[in-house]
């Protein structure tokens, strides 16, 4: 993962998306304890959110001390493909796609990018 590298936004098409909460002051079996299900259109807003932030070029330096929740967002498509993110609510608020999974989709992932305050208040767990 090289920050600045990757296309601007993912093409992925999805038909829904799984959301976990991690806590980042849990510990043991408690640490992933919140996930919620998003299909259809929720998902595709969700990741049209996603894509709306900007990549950055360089890593953030500086970043708030406070501890929050980190979300794993793992959307899914029609062909069983598997585009995952994970976005923090806190500190230097990175947005990164970590994987690409299914039968022929392109390796290439997102380039990173910062979590916006609209993405963040989309993740609230319904």
């Amino acid at each position: 993962m090289v920050w600045g590298q990757g296309v601007a936004a993912s093409k992925f098409v999805p038909v829904s998306v799984t959301i976990c909460q991690y806590d980042a002051q849990a510990t043991g079996q408690d640490y992933a304890t919140v996930t919620t299900k998003r299909t259809g259109e929720q998902a595709t807003e969700l990741l049209a959110l996603v894509n709306a932030a900007k990549p950055v070029a360089k890593k953030p330096s500086i970043c708030t001390k406070e501890l929050g929740p980190t979300y794993v967002l793992r959307f899914t498509d029609n062909d069983r493909g598997v585009l995952s993110f994970t976005a923090e609510a806190f500190g230097c608020r990175r947005l990164v796609a970590t994987s690409l999974e299914g039968q022929g989709k392109p390796g290439v992932l997102p380039a990173p990018r910062q979590v916006t305050a609209e993405l963040i208040k989309s993740l609230g767990l319904r």
